[in-house]
């Protein structure tokens, strides 16, 4: 069960790697645009909110690497950050949009259970 955990917390690290990819360098482009739904209007417009929110999303996979590759306080290190990105994923899918309780808090929320099994 260890081994399955820690690899559902890498996916979510690399998902969040490139949640940073799209919201701090492609979000104008077609490609952010287009997966966030977005008009070139808007996407310039809030382009350094999204460049913040990139960040903080590489935070977040920056912590739950450090979780994968620490000693023996990894469990409280993924235990932390996967809580972390629970919250913004729970945060996120009710202020902007639903899915993202699909694609952030429950991976998330999964692995977590995995790690206490």
């Amino acid at each position: 069960m260890h081994i399955i955990a820690n690899i559902i917390v890498a996916i979510i690290a690399a998902l969040h790697i490139g949640f940073l990819i799209l919201e701090m360098f492609l979000w104008q482009t077609p490609l952010g645009r287009r997966t966030f739904g977005l008009t070139p209007e808007f996407a310039a417009a809030s382009a350094k909110l999204a460049a913040n929110q990139g960040l903080y999303n590489g935070f977040l996979a920056a912590g739950l690497i450090w979780g994968l590759l620490a000693g023996h306080d990894s469990f409280y290190i993924k235990v932390f950050f996967l809580t972390c990105v629970i919250v913004a994923g729970l945060y996120g899918g009710f202020t902007v949009k639903k899915s993202i309780l699909l694609i952030q808090a429950l991976p998330a929320l999964i692995a977590l259970i995995l790690l206490h099994l």
